[in-house]
This record gives C-alpha cells, structure tokens and sequence, in this order.
C-alpha cells in the first residue's frame, strides 16, 4: 500500500491523446465525451493551451480547504494521499465548490439526487497496490505516480537537467500548502490555466479561524435552511419538469 502518494504530471510530455480521460471514464462510469472541462462526469481531462497539453484533476491538497468547510465530513485527507470524498454523507451544500481553489468540486445538477463529485486518485486502487487508472493509460509518462517526496525530487532534477526546457517552478510543491498532484511546464503556469496568485500557506487555516468564531446554533442553524431552502426549490423544479414532460405528451397526441 502507498503511504503519501501523489502524481507528478510533466506537461511537456502530453501528446493530448486523451487516453487518461477514457480510463478515467471508464472507471468512473461515465460516459466518453469531446468536452475537455471537469464536470460532474468529467473527474480528469486534457486542455489544449496553444500547442501544450494541461491534464488538469483535483490537486488533493496537503490540507485541503474542502475539507476544512464541509459541515458533515463529506471530505477527508487520507494517510495514502488522496482527498477522497463520501457522498453518503454530502447534503448539497456546496461549500466546497467555493472554498476550493482550484473550482475543482462539481455538481451534478442534472440528477434527482444531486452529490458533488471530484477525482478521488483512484482511492481504491492505489490502497490495492495498483497506480491511479489515469496513470496506468498514459502512454507518454506524462503523468508519473510515486511518493510525494520521490516525486519532488525528480520533478527538480528535470529542471536542473533540462533548464532550458522547463519554467523553474513546480506548482503544487508550496502553493496553498503544498498538493499532491504537482506539475512541471515549459511555460510559466499563468499561460496554461493556472492561478499565479495563490498563497504558499495552506488556506484551511483562515476558514477554521472565521468557522471558529461563528457560534455553532447560527452555523448549523443556517446549513439546516440551505437544506430546507435546496429541498424545496428541487421539489418545484422536478415537478416542473414533470409537468413539462405532460405537457408535451399532450401536444404531442394532439398533433396526431
């Protein structure tokens, strides 16, 4: 079993051949799609910036802000290293679609029983001794799995090495705390997606510190109306779409 995991994904070697996207798919469920922005059935995907290929997935903070707001522990920072992500307990609230800085959590707006989703690094597999499934596809090694430390390491000597072909920074080594999905790049981050603005101090700190001054009846009591508020509005919005569907069942047999 891996302890500190964590991907190294070195974007001068992308070939953009989506390969990461269909077993991500595949181990996911969800369907192939040519649309290349995370989404509730997207958990990776390859950006094309000018010529350079960007696998973008969630970052698994060292010590992640969704973590730090979610009000029932839908999100936990695993020992192995992955943030994984318990729906069972998630009721909606989106706290970690905002507090994330990276906007990497996803709603599914479009099912009755709407849950966030994100990238879990294949927790399942990575505690089965297996590499994460986006890894395992990735024909060119662009995406490299190993420890965090290990992976540091060699992400600095391709730098040192190749000064020429690399921007000296890795992301991910500090910004927000540090991640577990770090990058390299031939250009500076800010030209293929990437935040250039984001603090070396990881952000849960700031959100325990607000969260900590906030009496807990005026917290709980404001997620339990954002839950009444989610429930009845999802109520008015099934149902119209229920009477929609009447409606043009309706047309429809008039038509004929």
């Amino acid at each position: 079993m891996y302890k500190e995991a964590a991907i190294l994904v070195d974007t001068t070697q992308c070939i953009g051949c989506y390969a990461c996207e269909d077993a991500c798919a595949e181990r996911w469920g969800f369907p192939i799609t040519e649309i290349h922005e995370l989404s509730s059935i997207k958990n990776t995907v390859v950006q094309n910036w000018d010529g350079i290929y960007v696998p973008r997935l969630c970052m698994h903070c060292e010590n992640p802000t969704c973590s730090s707001v979610c009000p029932v522990g839908a999100f936990q920072k695993t020992p192995e290293g992955p943030v994984v992500y318990d729906p069972n307990k998630c009721i909606g609230c989106r706290y970690c679609m905002q507090a994330c800085p990276f906007l990497v959590p996803k709603y599914q707006w479009n099912t009755a029983n709407p849950k966030v989703t994100k990238c879990d690094m294949c927790y399942d597999r990575i505690t089965a001794g297996k590499q994460p499934a986006c890894v395992e596809a990735c024909p060119a090694q662009a995406r490299i799995f190993g420890t965090r430390k290990d992976l540091l390491d060699e992400a600095h000597k391709r730098i040192n090495q190749n000064p020429t072909q690399y921007y000296p920074h890795v992301f991910g080594e500090e910004e927000v705390g540090g991640t577990s999905v770090i990058y390299l790049s031939s250009r500076e981050f800010s030209e293929i997606g990437f935040h250039s603005n984001l603090p070396k101090h990881a952000l849960p700190q700031y959100t325990w510190n607000i969260m900590s001054k906030i009496p807990g009846y005026v917290f709980w009591g404001s997620t339990l109306m954002t839950g009444f508020w989610w429930l009845t509005n999802r109520k008015r919005e099934v149902a119209r779409f229920k009477n929609n569907g009447k409606s043009a069942d309706k047309q429809s047999k008039k038509n004929k």
